[in-house]
């Protein structure tokens, strides 16, 4: 995929960050020393760690180049590092590893989040949010026009990229032989956006991008066009002509 556009991101930033805050509300830690921001982002969600522990030795860790440029202008007085988290390790002595919305997208996640509570210090804390939406219109709509012509061809490997999260038994005996208490819970957000175009905008910047980046403008305006038509027949508008965009998310906090 291209790079991720923090601008696109950031349109939704106040329902984006509500996951994050909802996740760190939980993590049962009064004080931290280091702290890590796994798929920091822009920084909106570091800078909810910054204040949670102001002062702690904060870390944010992503993929994106523009996403990291965002977070050093958000945060300039931290650190933040371009890695992938499917070989990063992190820094002896973290007390604290938080994850909003990024294991969704590495491939065989589990291992890496048994591996990351191995690193842990007794009492540790790791806490990762994840969207569990794949079976929500939002998404299955951009799988069926995928499979459509003239985009079949070009978005077949699109449509595989992520895989359905596994079922809540799965996170649990993976990582409860490594915990001291771990907590695990779906929360179903129901987002209030302007119209069926928003529910296209909020998807742009996370979801919808594996199928519109490898498309030459012309297709995409296309691919674009019918999905847009598709969202608008399922996300009705309610009374007041809002629509709500229904999003599912599980949680995870893991105690070493």
């Amino acid at each position: 995929m291209a790079d991720w556009n923090a601008q696109q991101y950031l349109k939704f930033e106040d329902e984006r960050t509500r996951p994050a805050r909802d996740l760190l509300a939980q993590i049962p830690l009064a004080e931290a020393s280091k702290v890590v921001d796994i798929g920091c982002g822009p920084g909106n969600s570091t800078e909810l760690l910054v204040k949670r522990w102001p002062h702690a030795s904060v870390i944010g860790v992503d993929t994106s180049a523009d996403m990291l440029r965002q977070a050093r202008e958000r945060l300039p007085g931290h650190t933040f590092i371009e890695a992938n988290i499917a070989h990063w390790a992190p820094p002896a002595g973290t007390d604290v590893m938080f994850a909003n919305a990024i294991f969704q997208w590495v491939p065989d996640h589990l291992k890496h989040l048994k591996r990351l509570v191995g690193a842990l210090p007794s009492g540790g804390v790791l806490a990762i949010q994840m969207p569990d939406n794949l079976d929500e219109p939002s998404h299955i709509l951009m799988r069926d026009v995928a499979y459509l012509e003239p985009w079949r061809k070009q978005l077949a490997k699109a449509a595989e990229l992520r895989d359905s999260l596994p079922k809540p038994g799965a996170y649990y005996d993976a990582l409860k032989p490594l915990c001291t208490r771990l907590e695990i819970w779906h929360t179903i957000y129901n987002h209030v956006l302007d119209d069926a175009a928003s529910v296209v905008e909020w998807v742009k910047g996370t979801g919808l991008r594996p199928f519109v980046d490898p498309l030459e403008p012309p297709e995409r305006k296309a691919y674009l066009a019918e999905y847009t038509a598709r969202i608008a027949a399922t996300y009705l508008p309610q009374a007041d002509g809002k629509v709500l965009l229904r999003f599912p998310r599980i949680f995870i906090v893991a105690v070493k």
